[in-house]
């Protein structure tokens, strides 16, 4: 069973993966807004998303996936306010192959305003 599942080690210092491809699916973990380098963003609502997009686009990539395999996206917001701003830059990301998605209201750890986790089908992996 072990050789279906393939882990992607986070470099985080925490316990978890960056990603576990599983059968057909990928598994990302929540991305919070770091540089490339492990720095904290606080910026705006855009820049955070922006740069959690870059992010994950990273993790997609070195798992051999794209933005347009994946089918489900939740969304936290440490505020509803900041709603607009993060549409505005998810959209360029994900273009109009808009996976489903849930969008919760919550605190968030470090404090950042924006935490995103997604899904993406990459096919069979037999």
């Amino acid at each position: 069973m072990s050789n279906l599942i393939q882990r992607y080690p986070s470099q985080a210092p925490l316990p978890l993966s960056r990603a576990v491809k599983a059968g057909g699916f990928l598994f990302l973990s929540g991305q919070i807004p770091v540089s490339a380098s492990g720095d904290l963003i606080k910026g705006d609502i855009r820049a955070q998303t922006k740069a959690v997009c870059l992010r994950i686009g990273e993790t997609l990539a070195a798992a051999g996936a794209s933005f347009d395999q994946v089918v489900k996206a939740t969304v936290w917001l440490s505020d509803l306010s900041h709603f607009d701003g993060l549409n505005e830059v998810y959209k360029e990301f994900f273009g109009t192959n808009l996976p489903a998605r849930s969008t919760v209201v919550s605190e968030l750890v470090l404090g950042v305003d924006v935490e995103i986790e997604v899904q993406a089908f990459i096919g069979d992996s037999h």
